[in-house]
This record gives structure tokens, sequence and C-alpha cells, in this order.
């Protein structure tokens, strides 16, 4: 299976380069406008898409050949992804633009990009970081896109295509419990407190709130430097769960891929829709949806299959009200857990985490159904520290 690398690299274009450059995105959403109008909702196909409107494409908005090809790729691509939400395809804002390998290349010796832009072509330099530059080093990428980001630069997305390594095979699962109050907790002990997440989470939406309500009365050059603060902190609560998600991903797969083990992790698809169902307070309801557990999921799953490490789910039902060494239903109180058929007792979020390496053991057929069992074979003490 191959796996695509996208690295975003920030690009340095001249004051004449750039009018050119908005030039371009602007004829390229013009001409996937176009073409969605155009064509009948009902039709997906690319190919259908071209065949009708490429010379449109071409004459109209003065695309070059490819840039005309990309632009039917593109309607064709979002109408399926639209249908697959149940949802119609509006518009196109002139942001971003696709580009293959005619159009496009990268150049190592001197660390810029050669563009087709309308009716000619721009070598554009690079700022690219250590990061980059390593995983740049000797490639020949394929494709690209060209995108101006919300605070008005412009990046060059550059995707790098590789064969992954092959999964490990090993009777070792490790399983990862998901929580608010504590973000992840792995069967092997480890795990990362969501305190100051919340923390950062309750001081935003305090200052969105108060700026909010600035913006909306007082004088004009209040509202005014109300809107400029809003603009400058959004996206600041995003990126910041967006590193500590990177950070805590990667802390898992190093080490599964050190235990040489298996990840097992909770599907927790539609949980946000069933906890929206519960009566909740606003401040609750507010934490319980900006929960991005899917988005850790989905580190885990990626960078996984980077470095050979299999991530599997299991149902989610039961995992923390189950008692993982003797498999009767306990009491959970808060952090706490006991079991009172057989006695244990310790961190309920470790103990959740042992229910999903056992159930991860049987749906990746390493140890059979007998995991499940009363009698627990292969079943490992919990450290100390977990005990109570």
């Amino acid at each position: 299976m191959e796996q695509v690398l996208t690295l975003v690299c920030k690009l340095q274009p001249t004051p004449e380069q750039v009018v050119k450059i908005d030039a371009l995105l602007q004829a390229f959403a013009d001409g996937c406008n176009y073409a969605n109008q155009t064509v009948k909702p009902s039709i997906n196909s690319k190919t259908t898409i071209q065949a009708q409107t490429y010379q449109d494409l071409r004459s109209q908005f003065k695309l070059s050949a490819n840039q005309a090809v990309r632009v039917c790729a593109r309607v064709g691509a979002n109408r399926k992804t639209a249908k697959l939400k149940g949802k119609p395809v509006k518009s196109f804002a002139p942001t971003s633009a696709d580009y293959d390998l005619r159009i496009f290349s990268f150049r190592e010796k001197d660390w810029a990009v050669s563009l087709t832009l309308l009716e000619c072509r721009e070598h554009i330099k690079m700022d690219v970081g250590n990061y980059q530059r390593g995983k740049l080093k000797g490639k020949v990428p394929t494709s690209a896109q060209l995108c101006k980001h919300r605070d008005g630069r412009y990046y060059i997305h550059i995707q790098l295509k590789a064969e992954p390594p092959n999964p490990i095979q090993s009777d070792k699962v490790i399983g990862v419990d998901f929580g608010r109050r504590e973000i992840a907790k792995t069967s092997t002990g480890k795990g990362w407190d969501g305190k100051q997440l919340n923390q950062v989470r309750d001081r935003f939406s305090r200052v969105r709130a108060s700026l909010q309500a600035k913006a909306s009365k007082g004088t004009r050059s209040t509202r005014r430097r109300a809107r400029q603060i809003l603009q400058r902190l959004s996206g600041r609560e995003r990126r910041f769960q967006q590193w500590l998600n990177h950070s805590i991903s990667a802390a898992i797969i190093q080490e599964a891929k050190e235990l040489n083990a298996i990840i097992a992790i909770e599907d927790l698809s539609g949980i946000r829709d069933k906890t929206n169902q519960q009566p909740r307070n606003k401040t609750e309801r507010r934490r319980s949806n900006s929960w991005a557990f899917y988005q850790l999921r989905q580190f885990l799953t990626y960078k996984g299959i980077k470095e050979g490490v299999e991530v599997v789910t299991v149902p989610p039902a039961y995992t923390s009200q189950t008692c993982h060494a003797c498999n009767h239903i306990g009491l959970r109180s808060d952090k706490r857990f006991k079991c009172g058929n057989c006695g244990w007792h310790g961190d309920a979020d470790l103990n959740g985490s042992f229910n999903i390496a056992n159930l991860g053991a049987v749906v990746s057929r390493l140890r059979g159904s007998d995991t499940l069992s009363c009698d627990v074979q292969g079943y490992q003490k919990p450290p100390a520290s977990a005990v109570g």
C-alpha cells in the first residue's frame, strides 16, 4: 500500500510573482466553479467533466492543458466527497490550485519550485526548515498543491509517495484508552493528563467571549481592535490541540515500535452525537464537542503505517466497566475502579486500557477468544503503581 506524506513549505515570491500567483488561483477557482455549474450535478467522473468543459477552460480562463485537467479532477473529487456527506458542492474559493509533474517541479540545487502560472513559468524560492530539507533531499516529487493560507502567505504542499514497511508481526498488544481527563492511557502505564488542555480551551473560550462582546458594541475603534485580536487568535487553540495530539501519537507509536507490539484503540465513531443527547451544562457540552479524539486516532493510524506498527480498533462497549482480570462488571467511581468479584482495584483508565489490549488481541487473531474467558491466559499483573 502506497503512503503519501504531505510537506508544507513556505514560499518567498517576489511582488511580481505574487500578482501572477493570485491570478492563477483566481482562474483555477473560476474554472472549477464554471465546470461545477456547467456539468450536471450527478456527474462526478473527471473524464466526463473534462470532455464537456476542457476547451472552455482553456479559452475562457487561459489555463494550460494540465491545469484544465486538474480543474476537472478537483471538481470530480469534491463532488464524490460531497455525495458521501449528502451535500452539494457550493462553490470554490481562490485559495489553492493542484499541480502534477508536467506543471510542477522541485529544484533541490537552489531549494525552489518551478510552477506553471497563467501563460508563464516561474521559479519561486522556498523557506524550509531542516525537517523539510531532510525529507526532500534526493526526492523527485510528482504532485503538489499551491495554497494561499489565511495569514495571506503562500505555501506549496508537496506530496511524497513511498512504500511503507511491512507491519510488525507480534503477539504483544498495547491498549490505548481515550478520555477527557486523561487524553490517553496505555496498558503499559503511560498516560497524558488532559488538565492542561482543558485549561487552555477554557481560557480561549473566555477570551473569545469577551472579545466578541466588545466587537458587537462600543466605539468604532474598540470594535475594530477586538476584531483584529480575534483574527490574530484564530486557530491558536486548534494548533495547540494538533501539536499535543502529534506528540502523544508519536510517543505511543515509538513505544510500540520498541516493544515490537500492535496498538489497539477504541472505535469512538458517533460518540459526540450520543453524549450531546445527555443533559449537560454549556461548559461540559463545549468541552465534549472540542474533544479531538478522532484527530488523535488519525495521527496514530498514519504514523503507524509509516513506522510499520499495526493499529486496530475495538468496540468501546463496557471497556471502562469490565474488570480486565476476571471479566466481571465492576464499580467505577471517578478515576478509581474496583471489582467485587476478584477484588482488583486501581486506576480506572488503566483497567480500560487492559480491556482494550485484550480485545485487540482477539481482533488481530493473535491469541484467540480465550483472552476473554475468566481463566485469562498470559495475564500480566498490573504495575504496583496502578494498585491502590
